[in-house]
């Protein structure tokens, strides 16, 4: 069987991407799968190293501000469908599935104008551009969230939860060896701060404002991811502040132990982040970015604040009660348990799986009817 997934721009399309592709291996060994990915992007380093081939398409957005990148789009769309058209050509899938993002678009219709089945994978509760596009062309469009019914056709539609890595969603580390990766101290309290894969501005500059106020608190301990974008400039500044028990990085590699590490998370609330902390089960502040259409991050947080599993800052607020927020949150165990508690409650724990098996029933009932 030969599988195309297409699509990323961000961590949000590309891990759950690379969840569906190793939850089919697992299923189906002899599978080949192609990721297409947007060059520049982060599924080019991501996705190989994950163990699978890759081929870049010059992809990118419209800018949704006038400049000049807009005028070379047409001619990078047009490029992006003859190549597309040629890696289906020379490829030859059985199946193609798009998990939304600047390169889903071209391979996907691609696919589709080849006579190959095609399947969407929707991370958010408010559907993404090319998944809408997509979806009158789509066999079955998978769904992290429920009343989709707005966006895609019900009949084609399944509910599955979003796909999580298979380091997180089977987290067999210790807490031990995690402490001993990040060379942290046992005997503190320790905070994962995360601001997405390209990092949170809001997030970065309340961390830089409280950063000696967390450390003189001699208690607590920090993993700070920055995001690549912010890191030169954080690391500069950082440099001039006493700070030892706070590890800035402009990524955390292996968030499966960073996760284990901590005893208190706070993130923003895009998809891929809210399945990976239900899996994770640990007590979490979640600062929904402002940045996203139909304010869906506030929805994905509130969903969980509602059911007393994980607090909230606004955005807006969060320059200002950062520090004591998460300071109350490390004080207090008893809402530390129950936030643990409740998130674990609102895990998906097989949601790739469930995913690997349509797939590879969709494709091998095609296989027989050839």
């Amino acid at each position: 069987m030969k599988v195309i997934i297409g699509g990323g721009g961000t961590g949000g399309h590309v891990f759950p991407a690379i969840a569906i592709a190793q939850a089919i291996k697992k299923a189906a060994p002899d599978t080949d799968i192609l990721f297409v990915g947007a060059q520049d992007k982060i599924e080019m380093e991501k996705v190989p190293a994950a163990g699978f081939k890759i081929v870049g398409l010059p992809a990118a957005g419209l800018q949704r501000k006038l400049t000049l990148k807009n005028l070379a789009l047409p001619f990078k769309l047009l490029k992006c469908a003859r190549m597309s058209k040629k890696i289906i050509k020379d490829f030859k899938p059985d199946i193609a599935i798009g998990v939304g993002g600047y390169a889903s678009g071209p391979i996907l219709r691609a696919a589709s104008k080849a006579g190959v089945p095609i399947m969407l994978q929707e991370q958010n509760s408010h559907a993404g551009l090319t998944n809408k596009m997509l979806a009158d062309k789509a066999v079955k469009i998978f769904t992290a969230y429920k009343n989709m019914d707005k966006y895609f056709d019900p009949a084609k539609t399944m509910l599955t939860g979003n796909p999580v890595r298979a380091d997180i969603a089977e987290n067999n580390s210790t807490r031990e060896e995690a402490i001993e990766h990040f060379a942290l101290n046992p005997d503190k309290k320790t905070i994962l701060i995360i601001g997405g894969s390209l990092g949170a501005g809001t997030i970065n500059k309340s961390m830089l404002k409280f950063a000696e106020k967390f450390q003189a608190e001699g208690n607590i301990q920090i993993i700070w991811q920055t995001g690549k974008y912010y890191w030169d400039n954080i690391e500069a500044e950082m440099k001039t502040k006493n700070c030892p028990d706070i590890h800035p990085t402009a990524f955390v590699k292996r968030m499966d132990l960073a996760y284990k590490a901590a005893d208190i998370v706070v993130s923003r609330s895009g998809a891929l982040s809210v399945s990976e902390l239900c899996l994770a089960a640990k007590p979490v502040i979640f600062i929904p970015s402002p940045n996203v259409a139909e304010d869906h991050q506030t929805k994905n947080a509130m969903a969980l604040v509602n059911e007393n599993a994980a607090g909230i800052i606004k955005d807006s607020e969060a320059e200002e009660i950062f520090f004591d927020k998460i300071q109350n949150l490390c004080n207090d165990n008893e809402t530390m348990h129950t936030y643990s508690k409740n998130i674990y409650k609102l895990a998906v724990k097989n949601s790739a799986d469930i995913i690997a098996e349509e797939v590879i029933k969709y494709a091998n009932n095609k296989l027989k009817q050839q």
